[in-house]
């Protein structure tokens, strides 16, 4: 929280719940600005009792040319019926991109809130996913956070908390050395310290603090309080002290610029960029020697079309492309404008180290963009300094059923490519477990071609509850990936095309499937073997098979039905594959 004391927060925490917790077709609850009730990680329920495991065929949902796969999947490639799976976050291989980890949210039944450390890891770039399991089994996990360093490794923070009385809310940390197939704890349970909505990076740089991990927290915390940053100079084993950053910037992150300088942004009574420049000589306690207040265009918001969540957090990431732009800094986040109900995906850039930033310019293109939903912005920077953005957007759908949007810029941001739309449409309010929201944030890590994504989407239909399920998805996103290489436009001209009639409902069929290539860039764009036509209209449909149909207004279907939602049958996986007989979030 931003300065307020525990009794205040524990009774806000108590007022949200109370209006934000509903059924999924109950009314959006309001929207609220910062500060608002701290969305706790709260180990609330205990594990549902056991239950026979069910499973379907993995849900491959192609929309146009990009192709999303499911990565919750069980040990055999299968979706598992009746759980969820959300707030996930992607890492992938520096040194060979067919190498990529997700971690997440694990509910193993949505009758319960308890949730545990999932994970899943691929070695085709991502069109198989293995699901080996959680971190550690029956223990309340929450706020995954993973993080490659320039080797390969791979490191996931995890937050724990207790039931029913809430003793502490501590994190620990984990690596792997085989690409995500394993991970060994690094430090002791709850040893890395740190607290609620974690984040942290790695110092990749040749300078003396290289392999140093940071991390900071919101103020719910291991040592009682305060926002606050910590410091592991051996790998994360072990962790110092943590110290009160300036001004208390929450749900944001964290980057290092190729001078070993650490920036963390977030947002407190407004954003902000506090920078370390002395966190990188393990000799010296670290300290914050600039704060810089940063306008994003509004403030981070909660409820509305993710009742019981975030609508998005602030990203901070920094250019280490080594030519002009590098050390740039940029920002952005999913923000409530002054006045507004809906959020907007808004940028802004430092070009001198995080002194200024620029006036922030909206991402989202579309023409009546007042009156629509563009949350869970993310973002991240290719090594050739190129921006990716994904987001979820709801402009075509005509309700809250949402897509995955693209855009991309090759000027530091000052002008971004026409949005597309890389998914089907899906409905965020199904698949909830006693927790109403589809996680807090989703995340992407770029290339010099295209972007990873990890995101959450109700594809799946589960028979028994009468509704889709959450669960974990991979797409590859690229420049050439929506067809031609689209000519950026200044956001602020947005075209009257943008917003598509809901009504027409063409179908694409994939005829083929993408095949994993060996190169780290492999694209999910340029590897299919087949055309896939579409119309993107807010209804369109997505063949999975040559009888199955992915429609963009909720999932997959094997035939269209007359409802007004539709309720799919997975897609049958690609060849070759092996063809079978899945949290409020962390």
């Amino acid at each position: 929280m931003k300065s307020s004391t525990t009794s205040t927060i524990s009774l806000l925490i108590c007022l949200f719940l109370l209006t934000a917790i509903g059924t999924a077709s109950a009314q959006l609850a309001p929207v609220q600005r910062m500060p608002f009730a701290e969305h706790l990680e709260k180990y609330d329920n205990p594990p549902a009792p056991p239950r026979k495991i069910e499973t379907s065929p993995r849900m491959i949902s192609p929309y146009g040319v990009f192709i999303s796969y499911q990565a919750n999947v069980d040990q055999n490639g299968n979706n598992i019926i009746g759980d969820a799976a959300n707030e996930c976050v992607i890492s992938v291989d520096p040194t060979n991109g067919n190498r990529m980890t997700i971690a997440w949210r694990q509910f193993n039944d949505v009758t319960s809130n308890f949730r545990q450390g999932g994970w899943g890891y691929s070695t085709d770039a991502g069109v198989h996913w293995t699901f080996p399991g959680v971190l550690q089994n029956g223990v309340f996990r929450s706020d995954p956070v993973t993080k490659s360093d320039e080797v390969g490794n791979f490191f996931y923070l995890s937050l724990q908390s207790t039931w029913p009385t809430q003793t502490f809310y501590c994190d620990d940390l984990w690596r792997s050395t085989n690409g995500g197939q394993s991970w060994v704890e690094q430090s002791p349970d709850r040893g890395a310290g740190g607290g609620d909505k974690e984040w942290f990076t790695i110092d990749k740089t040749n300078g003396p603090g290289h392999g140093f991990q940071y991390q900071a927290d919101d103020g719910i915390n291991c040592s009682g309080g305060g926002v606050q940053f910590q410091r592991s100079i051996n790998g994360g084993v072990t962790w110092q002290s943590p110290i009160t950053i300036p001004g208390g910037p929450v749900y944001g992150t964290l980057d290092v610029d190729t001078n070993g300088n650490l920036f963390i942004g977030g947002e407190g009574n407004t954003f902000y960029c506090v920078r370390s420049s002395n966190a990188q000589f393990g000799g010296q306690t670290p300290t914050f020697d600039r704060t810089t207040p940063v306008n994003m265009g509004g403030d981070l918001s909660s409820g509305g079309i993710n009742p019981g969540g975030l609508d998005g957090m602030l990203f901070l990431a920094i250019d280490r492309s080594g030519g002009p732009t590098n050390n740039n800094i940029y920002m952005l986040a999913s923000v409530l404008p002054s006045g507004r109900s809906t959020t907007d995906v808004m940028f802004v850039r430092s070009t001198d180290g995080g002194l200024t930033f620029s006036t922030p310019v909206r991402v989202n293109d579309d023409a009546n963009f007042q009156a629509h939903w563009h949350w869970f912005g993310t973002f991240a920077v290719a090594p050739n300094g190129r921006l990716d953005a994904v987001w979820y957007d709801n402009r075509n759908t005509g309700n809250d059923n949402s897509q995955l949007f693209y855009s991309y810029s090759t000027d530091t941001g000052l002008t971004w490519s026409p949005n597309i739309a890389v998914s089907a449409a899906f409905n965020p309010h199904e698949g909830y477990p006693n927790q109403s929201k589809i996680g807090d944030y989703i995340t992407i890590v770029s290339d010099n071609t295209g972007g990873n994504v990890a995101y959450s989407a109700t594809f799946n239909f589960n028979p028994t509850r009468g509704q889709h399920e959450e669960d974990v998805y991979y797409v590859r996103v690229s420049p050439s990936g929506g067809g031609a290489t689209p000519t950026p436009t200044v956001t602020a001209t947005p075209s009257p095309t943008a917003t598509r009639t809901p009504t027409a409902t063409p179908t694409a069929t994939a005829t083929a499937t993408r095949t994993p290539t060996p190169t780290p860039t492999a694209t999910a764009t340029s590897t299919p073997t087949a055309t896939v036509a579409a119309t993107p209209t807010a209804t369109a449909t997505a063949t999975a098979t040559a009888t199955a149909t992915a429609t963009s207004a909720a999932t997959a279907t094997a035939t269209a039905t007359s409802t007004p939602r539709v309720t799919p049958t997975p897609r049958n996986e690609p060849t070759p594959r092996i063809r079978p007989t899945p949290p409020p979030r962390p």
